[in-house]
């Protein structure tokens, strides 16, 4: 399904897309790893999690054998570690000479619990399937980090979106487990308010179609998806570049005449459900201070999903030691939440954080 991931409107508006939508300008190595009797928060268990995950570069050691060179990118609700090959995020970055240079660094990028190729609802169970977490799919991740790959101690973990919130609690639940970190488009509290409604919204649009069969159905629930996936859309829109694209109501009606189907061929109900209610728990608030590794937060003014005026994140920010807050001006080529995709716009804040948590 596609979720909270960039899509260029035109030349400068910024929607929700998945990566598998985007051109991916850099090949990845697809791997997976398997936990044995995984134990959910919720005391569910799995006989077997499958975790698929992607890599590029190389694994670089220290005289004492540990690997030194390893940044864990996370990706957003309903996307895919692949989708950071994009070009937005990748021909920047991920380049010969760019800040997370491959023959540098050693980047993995997961594929979260419910996503991807990793074990998910749709694989069989249904809604039979563990009621993950944040925490949980934050425990997998670390898994892959050190039981699949060795890594003791990343050089960086970052993430946009739902990967920004894990971003901020793989520092709290292993404070020495990264050497920096950047969350990129979230908010550091439990999510309430309309960021919570939207969400909510869109699982009782498929919950509420009789055709979702309490999760038992055979073909998706088209009705109940569509509202969902509404939800969607809206909530990744940037105002401003999406009037300056799309100036008139037949413009407007013409593009989501075509998203829309566009969107219902890839949507898978009940993994949505499951993706947008992992986020109940989340609250990383109660340990903030636990974060020892330098952080950069960076948010942007067009956010609908992080709206900048409730002014959280220059609260939650001073209780981070070593932590500064960065919000990206609003600007007719931002993308709104996507903008967390585009690291033309973050990439010197990223070369900040690396030099002062050690070059």
């Amino acid at each position: 399904m596609r979720g909270l991931t960039g899509l260029v409107l035109g030349l400068c508006a910024g929607l929700l897309a998945s990566g598998a939508a985007l051109a991916a300008s850099t090949p990845l190595a697809p791997h997976d790893f398997t936990i044995k009797d995984f134990r959910f928060r919720s005391g569910e268990t799995l006989p077997e999690l499958k975790l698929h995950y992607y890599t590029l570069g190389q694994p670089k050691k220290d005289a004492s054998g540990q690997i030194v060179n390893a940044v864990l990118i996370l990706h957003g609700t309903g996307g895919s570690g692949k989708q950071f090959a994009s070009p937005q995020f990748a021909d920047v970055l991920l380049t010969p000479g760019g800040l997370l240079d491959p023959a540098k660094y050693f980047l993995i990028m997961p594929d979260d619990i419910g996503h991807g190729d990793s074990s998910k609802p749709s694989d069989g169970l249904h809604m039979a399937f563990p009621h993950y977490d944040y925490a949980d799919m934050v425990e997998a991740e670390h898994a892959i980090v050190t039981q699949a790959l060795g890594v003791k101690q990343l050089r960086l973990v970052m993430g946009t979106s739902m990967g920004c919130m894990h971003s901020f609690m793989y520092a709290e639940m292993y404070p020495d487990g990264a050497r920096a970190a950047m969350p990129l488009a979230c908010q550091a509290v439990a999510l309430g308010g309309r960021n919570r409604l939207w969400r909510q919204m869109a699982i009782t649009s498929i919950k509420s179609d009789p055709a979702w069969q309490g999760g038992e159905y055979k073909t998706e629930p088209k009705l109940g998806l569509s509202g969902a996936e509404n939800m969607l859309i809206l909530a990744g829109q940037s105002a401003w570049p999406m009037q300056i694209a799309m100036p008139k109501g037949e413009q407007v009606d013409a593009w989501y005449a075509e998203q829309l189907p566009q969107r219902l061929k890839t949507a898978e109900a009940n993994d949505l459900i499951y993706q947008l209610e992992a986020s109940r728990t989340y609250d990383p608030s109660r340990d903030l201070e636990k974060i020892k590794a330098p952080l950069t937060w960076v948010n942007s003014s067009d956010d609908f999903i992080n709206p900048p005026e409730l002014g959280l994140a220059q609260v939650e920010i001073r209780r981070v030691k070593g932590g500064r807050f960065v919000l990206i001006p609003f600007r007719p080529d931002t993308h709104g939440h996507g903008t967390h995709t585009w690291a033309v716009f973050w990439q010197n804040d990223l070369a900040d954080l690396l030099r002062r948590s050690g070059g």
